[in-house]
């Protein structure tokens, strides 16, 4: 591996984002810029499965909720981990319930700075040191020391790249909290997974759209960061989805039970219930 060390940085562990966790949104006023970055996608070949395998929300019984995100993506190329929760003794031993070997991953990306989606990446790690993990560029030096550390490479994203064969970061979005988002090119359309979407939700869906603007978009899923939302608020962003062309959801996380009763309500078979155990295969 070819792996960017940082000769000054001194090894302070990753405890630090322990302590930040989810508790703030930016404006869902705000609007991606207009300025076109597009991809030509390669063809889809294969089937994708997503695996969400760290959630607050429960589809599996027999798995350990935490307050936090993490899903494994299978492609026919790579194994992604999107997010590593706030507790790496609970993330593999979800994984491991639900036979994924953590060696077997490839590529780790982590959406944003706070403990509950970053928090699990050090335990993580010390399982398996041979992965690329993906960070925004806005992210402290001290978790770049300690992704060096366990030997693993680290690559910064700050605008939108492709990060595999059909699989792409919109790369950092937002103003106070910089977070990115998945986008996956599947022979379904789009799927667009978020962390928890303080640059809002919509907002993201549309800079998607913006970065493959051939293609249609499947499903949106992950975390939607609307618990606090008014109902009216809610009506808005999901006539947003409706207009954007957003065909199935999934909210999960820091959603909000409300958020997903009333998506639930708009989107009826539509809808998938997100949470820990979830498989989608596509």
């Amino acid at each position: 591996m070819n792996r960017r060390l940082r000769s000054s940085l001194m090894p302070i562990g990753l405890a630090i984002v322990g302590l930040l966790v989810c508790s703030s949104c930016e404006s869902h006023d705000e609007r991606v810029e207009s300025e076109k970055e597009e991809f030509v996608p390669s063809p889809v070949e294969g089937q994708t499965t997503i695996i969400t395998v760290y959630d607050n929300y429960q589809v599996n019984p027999n798995l350990t909720t935490g307050w936090g995100f993490g899903c494994v993506i299978n492609t026919p190329q790579e194994d992604i981990l999107f997010d590593t929760g706030g507790d790496s003794s609970i993330l593999i031993s979800n994984m491991e319930r639900m036979d994924i070997e953590p060696k077997d991953i490839d590529i780790v990306v982590i959406s944003h700075i706070h403990g509950d989606h970053v928090g699990g990446l050090n335990g993580f790690l010390k399982r398996n040191g041979d992965v690329r993990v993906i960070i925004p560029a806005s992210f402290p030096d001290a978790i770049r020391e300690e992704i060096t550390s366990y030997q693993a490479e680290y690559q910064e994203a700050k605008g939108p790249m492709q990060i595999c064969d059909n699989v792409y970061t919109t790369g950092e979005m937002g103003t106070s909290i910089k977070e990115q988002s998945l986008v996956l090119n599947t022979g379904e359309g789009l799927v667009i997974i978020t962390g928890c979407a303080h640059p809002g939700v919509a907002n993201i869906a549309r800079k998607a759209q913006l970065m493959l603007p051939d293609r249609n978009i499947y499903l949106v899923m992950g975390g939607f960061h609307l618990s606090g939302a008014s109902d009216s608020e809610l009506r808005s962003i999901i006539e947003e989805f409706r207009d954007i062309g957003v065909r199935k959801v999934a909210p999960s996380h820091c959603s909000g039970d409300r958020c997903r009763q009333l998506f639930e309500e708009e989107y009826g078979d539509d809808y998938i219930e997100g949470g820990l155990g979830n498989t989608i295969t596509l």
